[in-house]
């Protein structure tokens, strides 16, 4: 399908929320790499699903738990297409991206990693990708060694061929900085890790809900992302695997639902990928990402990506229009997405956010859950405005403005 342009004002009449006044200024919401707004159509089929359709699934022969059941397994269905025509059974539902890294942490980690053995991941990880590897290595007493950033931002692939050696067992890492908004190359790190023998952890939440996602011609073996940043409900993570991986992992929680047969003296587990749906599941809102689904296919993500392609440089030469901000990541947009992490010279990231508020301009400000990276930078914080398919150029006009007020109340003479 080839891109179209976007008609962002049709589209923004699908989102109820932003049409509102925040202290009194229409609200420019640009904190999507947080997570995004929901149209009404997904809104809508929560609605229903409560007021319709909602009991358990998969235990029932009654009719609302068959209704449930078809429609939680439809989800499914979908996102299976939706990254590249994978089989059912390598979808794994989850609560969020987090947790879909953390599975495959114990799962796949407490079985495969052994002393000595070595982990690769980046310098630009969200602490999700972080955290539960190097509590992976400490368990495990394995080394865990960090591919560096260059200075624009990019991962340093020469760094990281030295880096991915025999010893390497996983290579983890983000498809898309939630700071820098770097696109990094997924092939070419993945031939890497294949060529070491070492498995590859992608990082998909920040990329799934901007780019065509094939986890097929990508060739890895787990991918993990969140319904709530792609217009779905939160408390919805999908993990892809591939199936030979699943099959010999471990279940990550035990309970209800996972198992085939339990007797006094022994356990055996459900088939993929029940095996790893411990419990009853967020089946209301599993049913409405199908919906979120359904409305990106059909604005298609080709022109998603054209859309942010243009908002952010757009945004990105306007904040450096200022001259007084400084700006994180690539500088060529078609290697970033839709986030742009920033600092205006004489304010905080945290005052400059407060400030944006008070005229109804909603962005991030922190570490963004990327500690070790802005230690990296040399930074303790940065602004960071997220767009997605639903702003415009007038919104980053406002951005702009709001900045510029807000350090002129800041960084007086």
């Amino acid at each position: 399908m080839n891109a179209v342009a976007l008609d962002i004002q049709k589209i923004r009449q699908d989102f109820p929320i932003l049409h509102q006044e925040v202290h009194g200024y229409p609200l420019v919401y640009l904190d999507s790499a947080a997570t995004s707004q929901k149209p009404k159509s997904v809104i809508e089929a929560l609605s229903r699903y409560y007021l319709e359709t909602n009991a358990n699934v998969h235990r029932g022969i009654h009719t609302l738990s068959e209704l449930a059941t078809s429609q939680f397994e439809a989800t499914r269905s979908h996102v299976a297409h939706f990254i590249g025509g994978v089989a059912n059974e390598e979808v794994i539902y989850t609560r969020g991206t987090t947790e879909s890294i953390n599975l495959v942490a114990q799962a796949w980690g407490d079985l495969n990693i052994q002393t000595g053995d070595r982990i690769v991941i980046t310098e630009m990880e969200h602490h999700a990708n972080f955290v539960p590897w190097l509590r992976l290595a400490k368990r495990k007493n394995a080394e865990i060694v960090y591919i560096p950033i260059t200075g624009d931002g990019l991962l340093d692939l020469a760094e990281a061929e030295k880096l991915i050696t025999p010893n390497t067992k996983l290579v983890a890492f983000t498809h898309m900085s939630n700071v820098l908004g770097t696109i990094n190359p997924v092939g070419a790190l993945t031939e890497l890790a294949h060529k070491q023998g070492a498995l590859v952890m992608v990082d998909g939440a920040q990329s799934v809900p901007h780019l065509q996602v094939d986890v097929h011609e990508l060739d890895v073996d787990f991918y993990a992302f969140s319904a709530h940043k792609m217009l779905g409900p939160t408390g919805v993570g999908i993990l892809y695997g591939k199936q030979q991986h699943l099959e010999a992992m471990e279940p990550y929680q035990t309970g209800g639902e996972m198992i085939h047969m339990v007797s006094f003296t022994d356990v055996s587990w459900a088939d993929l990928p029940w095996k790893f749906e411990a419990g009853t599941p967020n089946i209301g809102d599993v049913v409405a990402f199908k919906s979120a689904l359904d409305y990106l296919d059909e604005i298609s993500m080709e022109s998603i990506r054209q859309h942010e392609i243009e908002i952010t440089q757009y945004a990105m030469d306007s904040l450096k229009a200022t001259g007084v901000i400084t700006i994180y990541g690539p500088e060529d947009v078609s290697l970033r997405g839709g986030a742009v992490s920033f600092v205006v010279d004489g304010v905080h990231s945290h005052d400059l956010s407060t400030i944006l508020d008070t005229q109804g301009v909603a962005i991030r400000a922190g570490h963004h859950c990327a500690q070790p990276l802005h230690s990296r930078l040399g930074v303790n914080s940065t602004s960071r405005a997220s767009f997605y398919i639903y702003n415009t150029l007038d919104e980053v006009d406002r951005l702009v403005d709001a900045i510029l007020q807000a350090r002129r109340y800041f960084v007086r003479g």
